[in-house]
């Protein structure tokens, strides 16, 4: 049974305020889904107050909770001078739906909202430091919904931040999303015949409306909705379309429309009286737009060879070469051109009667920005090559597999059509190889376009004249690469020739590839199954015995080696070789090493160094220990180089009680552990 019934009060002296009887009121049992509490103050001074708290759920659908008080303080005696009446409230509201009520529309709420007086006044603040030493409250409500059939998407929400020691607000409300799927508009609906080309013209639309205010808490409710809050709304519009020409060569055009929406506008000018800058704000529908196109093209072309049989026997079937060369154009007008009137200029002329020009928006600071200055227009270029062989398989003579010669060599480049000087960029260039199966050597360069030059007082810089006019390739400015690689049980017994437990599992019949490439697998999941091998976890709960019928041992471990290099110019002047007119190159080298080791279920030992080449010290060493004790969990870890320090923690594994059930000890920089 549910039960209502009145609440007793509480009753004390307070200095200010007088006597008091607090927590005074009725506690209705409404029923299943919800229920309220009303309780009330008063004090002999003159202050009384209020409040309504609620808690509701439906099951299945939502659960939430609301808190409203209310509170009129007087302190002092009335007539004298230090006698105040202040009113104070606070709001709080939490709401959640359950995911199962509806997919497709969504309600959720968290509202802490309070007058800055509100907690100095009320009691019970007093004696919680937490709440009456908070600074900031922030607030969000927010709603969406789908509309499936026609794939819109609407959402709405608000948010507020409060100061609540200066009282400053920030309000946002509302912010309206409004999103449409990509969809096809010149798409038949009872298609007929061959796909036509504009069929395949898709757009989609995103729209947003905002209305924010940055304002004094007092303030709030006197603002005026035009004048004194930012607002505006942004539509844009991408339009996108693939299509094949000449049955080889495929097109891939897009444009882009954005427009923003503004209700006002800042004018600027210059006051040569008050030497000052003056600010003219007019109101009204401004229209803000800007577009992009880009068009890019790419193909692919293959090319077969067949070696010679009485060179290379019948072995290799054929090499395989595929180019695929890609072109992209991309362009944006000038909007900062006085035809949009997205720019304008004033004339500013100082005490010392210098004059000059000064270009403003009169759109800058609004929610969506403005249009940038500067026409873009750029032309890139790349080239991808793959060489493969397909050779006969040793295990089946009617079977074949490909061997990767070159995964991918490539080079790409662009030129600036809006650039009046330098418009080429550098030459990148890649290669990646896979030679072997859990390993992919992978290589970057870059190669500068134009060459030094030498100013009035003999320091190179970068010029106009490119490499090529001198009859050289481009600069080489320097590469990078990175090798790792992991060690495990199972990849140590296959070097050296052992049978391992995945050499037993059947394999469908087929091609080897031999293209895998991830060797960053995930080390802890190899361990738990090597564990979970040793425990019988695969053969429904009997233990793993070997030829002599005792219990397999197994402590997986992994071991990581990493190590990169990079090649860059040094660029010291007093390094530089007039003669070639180069600067010569330094090397940076680092090896990283890390471990991980599985004793039991349980335990597990990790650690991670390296070297550094530069100062020639190890780096950075870490160990650490961890113990899984199933409800609860320990980790112990020691930092040993360059900073010597440990950390020590003891917590439960449950999410609730994970902050309140711990132990943590640890040391830092400054009182570190000294080891002798």
């Amino acid at each position: 049974k549910y039960s209502s019934g009145f609440i007793m009060p509480t009753y004390g002296d307070e200095s200010e305020r007088g006597f008091y009887l607090r927590d005074m009121g009725y506690y209705f049992a409404l029923g299943d889904k919800w229920d309220l509490k009303l309780l009330g103050e008063i004090y002999t001074k003159g202050s009384w107050g209020f409040s309504a708290a609620s808690n509701y759920r439906k099951r299945y659908r939502y659960n939430g909770s609301f808190y409203f008080s209310y509170q009129n303080t007087k302190t002092g005696d009335k007539g004298l001078p230090d006698y105040s009446s202040q009113t104070s409230f606070k709001l709080q509201w939490n709401h959640r739906q359950d995911p199962k009520a509806n997919p497709f529309s969504t309600l959720s709420g968290s509202v802490n909202f309070a007058s800055t007086s509100y907690e100095r006044n009320n009691l019970n603040s007093l004696y919680n430091p937490q709440a009456l030493t908070q600074s900031t409250r922030t607030s969000s409500v927010s709603w969406s919904t789908g509309f499936s059939s026609i794939g819109l998407t609407l959402s709405a929400t608000g948010n507020l931040s409060q100061n609540m020691r200066d009282s400053s607000i920030a309000l946002t409300l509302p912010d309206i999303n409004i999103s449409i799927a990509r969809f096809y508009p010149f798409k038949r609906k009872h298609a007929a015949g061959k796909e036509r080309w504009y069929e395949k013209i898709a757009m989609s639309y995103t729209g947003q409306l905002s209305n924010s205010i940055n304002t004094k808490e007092d303030r709030l409710m006197r603002s005026n909705l035009i004048k004194d809050w930012r607002n505006g709304m942004m539509h844009t519009v991408p339009i996108s379309g693939s299509f094949t020409l000449f049955n080889y060569l495929s097109l891939n055009p897009s444009f882009s429309f954005a427009d923003r929406m503004y209700t006002n506008k800042v004018t600027r000018s210059w006051d040569v009286a008050r030497q000052t800058e003056v600010n003219d704000t007019t109101y009204g529908f401004h229209n803000v737009y800007d577009w992009r196109m880009s068009v890019s093209a790419n193909t692919k072309l293959y090319g077969f060879w067949t070696p010679s049989r009485k060179l290379f026997g019948d072995k290799i079937v054929a090499i395989r070469h595929v180019l695929t060369p890609q072109v992209s154009f991309s362009y944006a007008p000038d909007f900062s051109a006085s035809r949009y009137g997205y720019y304008a200029t004033y004339q500013k002329t100082d005490a010392a009667g210098n004059v000059s020009l000064v270009e403003y928006s009169p759109f800058e600071g609004s929610l969506f920005g403005v249009p940038g200055r500067g026409k873009t227009g750029s032309v890139s270029f790349d080239l991808g090559n793959n060489i493969e062989m397909k050779v006969r398989s040793d295990k089946d003579s009617t079977g074949f597999k490909k061997l990767s010669i070159i995964d991918e060599l490539g080079a790409s480049m662009s030129y600036n059509m809006a650039a009046e000087t330098r418009p080429w960029s550098d030459l990148s260039m890649r290669l990646r190889l896979k030679w072997w199966k859990n390993y992919t050597f992978s290589l970057n360069a870059l190669f500068a376009t134009y060459a030094y030059e030498l100013d009035s007082n003999g320091v190179p810089y970068v010029g106009t004249h490119t490499e090529w006019s001198r009859g050289r390739f481009g600069r080489f400015q320097g590469m990078s690469q990175n090798i790792s690689f992991t060690l495990t049980p199972e990849k140590l017994a296959k070097l050296f020739g052992k049978k391992t437990k995945d050499d037993d599992k059947n394999k469908p019949n087929g091609d080897d590839e031999g293209t895998d490439t991830n060797i960053e697998s995930n080390i802890d999941d190899d361990m738990i199954e090597g564990q979970r091998g040793a425990s019988g976890g695969r053969d429904g709960g009997k233990t793993e015995t070997d030829e002599d019928g005792y219990m397999k041992f197994s402590m997986p471990w992994s071991l990581t080696f990493g190590y990169g290099v990079t090649m860059l110019e040094n660029t010291d002047v007093k390094k530089f070789n007039y003669n070639t007119m180069r600067y010569p190159y330094k090397f940076t080298q680092s090896l990283n090493v890390s471990g991980n080791i599985r004793i039991s279920d349980g335990w597990n030992i990790s650690f991670s160094s390296g070297y550094d080449f530069e100062n020639r010290k190890i780096s950075m060493t870490t160990a650490s220990l961890q113990r899984d004790l199933h409800c609860f969990s320990m980790s112990c870890s020691v930092v040993l180089a360059p900073y010597t320090s440990y950390n020590f923690s003891f917590r439960c594994n449950a999410s609730t009680l994970t902050d309140a059930l711990k132990y943590d000890k640890r040391s830092g920089v400054g009182n570190a552990v000294q080891w002798y």
